[in-house]
């Protein structure tokens, strides 16, 4: 089994199709999304259109969510996203699973198996420890667990536990966050982040990848927006 796996595209058409077009040339059996698709000031209908096309196994994310739930304490990003969209859209943003198994031993989610909120492997700006990241396994007997939220690739395996992977985020390299205090996220690179993941006998193997795309036209298109904290990181991978 040779998966793709997708995540925080944050309506980064461009960036997604510089993803899938390195997605084809290197072969996989299926692509994996872990939502976090559409909010953000980019391309949330075009990208939902595009999603809403493939055959891929797609989740929602926290953002997901929350446009679904807009309201007038809602953030300005997923208030954008959320005027962007039509019935058809929202209503297919509706169907998608906070998590899935894959297999008896390969569990999909956004965050935690339990919320899409937690970050599995970050705590705020820092790596987390082996106690907090067993803590999130909660009851999951799950091998491999695949995850998003945090925008940064990271791979861990617990010693005697599973394998988390988080692909790092397609579409938004840098970002800010007041939970659990203000802090900032940056991968310092302006690139597209994913993973591919396979097996081999027994064994899981993982290479996180970083895919350049034209990201000067995206931050060009957030400029417009009013959004320059986007602009800013979809530049520079930085928040300043």
């Amino acid at each position: 089994m040779r998966l793709a796996i997708v995540s925080d595209i944050h309506g980064n058409l461009a960036a997604l199709e510089a993803v899938v077009a390195d997605i084809k040339r290197r072969g996989v059996d299926r692509v994996v999304n872990l939502g976090d698709s559409l909010s953000g000031p980019l391309l949330p209908l075009e990208t939902a259109q595009y999603l809403m096309a493939q055959d891929w196994i797609q989740l929602a994310g926290n953002h997901d969510r929350q446009i679904l739930e807009i309201n007038e304490q809602s953030g300005e990003d997923d208030k954008y996203a959320r005027a962007q969209l039509t019935g058809r859209e929202l209503a297919w943003l509706a169907t998608l699973p906070p998590t899935h198994y894959l297999s008896s031993e390969v569990l999909l989610c956004h965050g935690t198996p339990d919320s899409d909120m937690t970050p599995f492997l970050r705590t705020a700006e820092r790596a987390a420890t082996r106690q907090e990241i067993e803590a999130r396994l909660g009851d999951t007997r799950a091998q491999l667990i695949l995850c998003g939220h945090t925008h940064l690739p990271q791979s861990v395996r617990l010693a005697g536990g599973p394998w988390v992977v988080n692909p790092g985020s397609v579409g938004r390299p840098a970002y800010d966050d007041d939970t659990p205090y203000p802090h900032v996220v940056e991968t310092g690179s302006p690139d597209a982040r994913y993973a591919i993941i396979e097996k081999a006998g027994d064994r899981w193997l993982s290479s996180l990848l970083t895919v350049p795309y034209d990201h000067r036209a995206m931050a060009a298109l957030a400029s417009s927006r009013g959004m320059p904290n986007w602009e800013i990181a979809l530049l520079t991978g930085y928040m300043s």
